[in-house]
């Protein structure tokens, strides 16, 4: 049964992303259908992924400025995270190796899915497509740092397996896609051998 009706959705913003608000009617579980309003934000979907090198006990980050948690209680702004972007009409796996390449300088052979996850569904649209890929230095092809024509500015840092645990223990890892690559590589991939001794 279609527990949605009478959907009708406006425009509130059109800029960098578009904002809408939908009005809708609900069936309940109680068996009512509940008028609702809800704004979404619609930024499209992307992919991330964690980059590991197996022989060096390394993972291979990123730490730009974010303006949003900046003015949420982050002092500089700047974030540590894997290597993410927008599909931008791509599919999630041709656009997460441009986004390595773009932002790390790595050409890596291939890349393992590993999720797709939905970032903030109570306001935001955005489905993320989470991998995993080996790197080393061999395939490094260019300097990275991302896209200067879009504002990029992006520094690589290099986390020995065990500054990894260390992250996921104390509680340093702030941005929710990588702290899921970084568990779930621990947990049940890349990691979880290299740990074993912790």
């Amino acid at each position: 049964m279609d527990r949605i009706r009478k959907v009708v959705r406006e425009t509130l913003s059109d800029a960098w992303y578009t904002l809408y608000r939908y009005t809708f009617e609900y069936l309940r579980t109680d068996g009512r259908w509940d008028r609702q309003q809800r704004e979404a934000y619609d930024r499209g979907n992307g992919a991330a992924v964690l980059l590991y090198d197996p022989g060096r006990e390394t993972v291979l980050l990123t730490r730009q400025f974010r303006m949003p948690t900046y003015i949420n209680g982050n002092p500089d702004g700047r974030l540590t995270e894997v290597c993410a972007g927008l599909l931008e009409g791509d599919d999630p796996e041709s656009c997460i190796l441009r986004e390595i390449m773009e932002q790390t300088g790595y050409e890596v052979p291939s890349v393992e899915k590993v999720a797709e996850v939905y970032t903030s569904p109570g306001a935001v649209t955005e489905k993320l497509y989470l991998y995993i890929a080996a790197y080393n230095p061999g395939m490094k092809r260019q300097a990275g740092g991302g896209v200067v024509a879009e504002s990029e500015d992006i520094e690589l840092l290099e986390w020995s397996y065990g500054k990894v645990y260390e992250g996921l223990k104390e509680g340093i890892v702030r941005d929710a896609k990588t702290l899921i690559l970084l568990q779930h590589a621990v947990l049940f991939g890349p990691l979880k051998r290299g740990m074993g001794h912790q």
